[in-house]
């Protein structure tokens, strides 16, 4: 039988000792009327944190800028009501023994597109004063001018009002949405950003307004509160994209953001076991979070159908029920005790299993419940019958 202890060491993030390696990341339910996480979902979240995950990410929220998203079902971090709602959340995780992060989310043009969740076309909306790096709503298609050094100044300081006031709701850091092909995305990705100002062209350019939000928004914390950056390879509106097309260009985008100071990577794959990079070097099967260390030397942390049969997209898409894959969970212990990552992100079988790491822990994998598309609706309520 796999041998699971080496999750459940102890790992220092910032200030805070995380018992074990198990995170709760963001998983977007849209079940946030108006934007205001409800007296239900504070309990959702902290449900996950006494079943085990020592670090939970909430959901992507809005930022306060005009364009960051209007989803009336996804929560926002700016109004009285939504940091009332905010606040329960972060209480209730730490009541459960969690370590609590929100996820600052600004989605630029993508508001709607041939994804999991609407399956529509791309929608460009100008009475929302959208932006983005270069006015692209996809790689083939400009709608809109290259947003202004003000409009880049105004995002960055709606990312810091953020991470203060995620200071003052009792939130223990932050993580920033820098993946799937959201605003800090746009600018890393190179099919979005055309830029020829300090902004793009060069990697190393690509990654300087990510770098200068987690500046920003480093300035916000306390000494030791935990920054952390999710990227992606993938894009909601292309999953074969690709952020690095190599490890050392991988290593030039991300160096100003690193150097900017990031405690930890959050490293979006759809399948954790996928190598991150052919070519020459199809040698190697390190994914994005092994490769995202070894070329950063920042701690990452890994997620991707962990411990499952197939992917999210997969399971919406078809409508089909994920079961436990016990060689996959061997893989993971191997690239774990390897040293690939130091985080584990169990999304999906969480929602499914709260006690997911306490039953892993325990050896009692056949408690383990299969994840099922209606478990995403359940989940809510999941914890009035437990």
């Amino acid at each position: 039988m796999t041998d699971f202890g080496p999750l459940f060491t102890p790992f220092r993030l910032g200030r805070f000792t995380l018992p074990n390696r198990f995170v709760f990341p963001p998983m977007g339910l849209q079940v946030c009327e108006g934007g205001v996480p409800s007296e239900e979902a504070a309990d959702y979240y902290a449900r996950r944190a006494a079943g085990g995950a020592s670090l939970v990410i909430t959901e992507g929220v809005y930022i306060d800028h005009p364009s960051s998203g209007d989803n009336p079902l996804l929560g926002r971090f700016h109004g009285e009501d939504a940091f009332a709602g905010w606040k329960r959340v972060a209480e209730r995780v730490h009541a459960a023994g969690g370590i609590c992060v929100p996820e600052l989310w600004h989605v630029g043009l993508i508001y709607c597109g041939p994804d999991v969740l609407t399956g529509g076309p791309l929608a460009y909306r100008p009475e929302l004063g959208q932006v983005s790096p270069s006015g692209y709503i996809d790689p083939q298609n400009k709608v809109c001018d290259a947003m202004t050094q003000q409009q880049i100044d105004q995002v960055i300081e709606a990312y810091a009002r953020g991470t203060r006031k995620a200071v003052e709701l009792g939130f223990d850091g932050i993580e920033l949405h820098g993946a799937h092909g959201y605003i800090i995305d746009q600018f890393l990705w190179k099919a979005l950003n055309h830029r020829t100002d300090k902004y793009g062209g060069s990697p190393r350019a690509r990654g300087q307004f990510a770098a200068e939000v987690v500046r920003a928004c480093r300035a916000e914390l306390a000494p030791g509160m935990p920054l952390i950056l999710r990227i992606s390879q993938w894009k909601m509106v292309d999953y074969n994209a690709r952020l690095a097309d190599t490890p050392q260009e991988l290593e030039e985008l991300l160096a100003p953001i690193v150097e900017a100071g990031v405690d930890l990577i959050d490293c979006s794959q759809r399948r954790f076991w996928e190598p991150a990079f052919g070519g020459d070097n199809a040698g190697t099967d390190l994914n994005l979070a092994g490769w995202t260390k070894k070329v950063t030397g920042v701690p990452t942390c890994t997620i991707g159908s962990i411990g499952l049969d197939s992917d999210f997209f997969v399971n919406l898409g078809e409508g089909k029920t994920s079961q436990l894959d016990l060689e996959r969970l061997d893989d993971l212990m191997r690239r774990f005790d390897r040293g690939d990552f130091d985080l584990v992100a169990v999304g999906r079988a969480m929602i499914a299993e709260p006690d997911w790491p306490l039953l892993v822990r325990d050896g009692r994998l056949d408690r383990l419940r299969p994840f099922t598309p209606a478990a995403l609706d359940q989940a809510l309520m999941a914890h009035v019958a437990d």
